[in-house]
């Protein structure tokens, strides 16, 4: 993937990720974007309440992960770098 492509495809996760995040606020939590592999992986931290909560594995499956790859489709999976 080009610089350029890339740049343009990480606004868009980023631009999903805002869409998500005012909702793990209202827990206490946020998420922040690490990196995005050259696979189309991303990964993420999640901090606040987030961090280290037993439902951490099932919001980042059924609620981050759902509505990034709704936004942005080519996106295969999002993994937690801190869990």
């Amino acid at each position: 993937m080009k610089a350029e492509e890339k740049q343009k495809f990480e606004e868009r996760i980023r631009n999903s990720l805002e869409k998500v995040r005012p909702y793990l606020q209202a827990d206490g939590g946020d998420i922040r974007l690490i990196d995005i592999t050259d696979d189309l992986v991303v990964k993420v931290e999640l901090t606040g309440a987030c961090h280290g909560c037993p439902f951490s594995i099932q919001t980042l499956k059924a609620g981050v992960e759902q509505a990034l790859i709704r936004d942005v489709p080519e996106v295969k999976e999002v993994i937690a770098v801190n869990t």
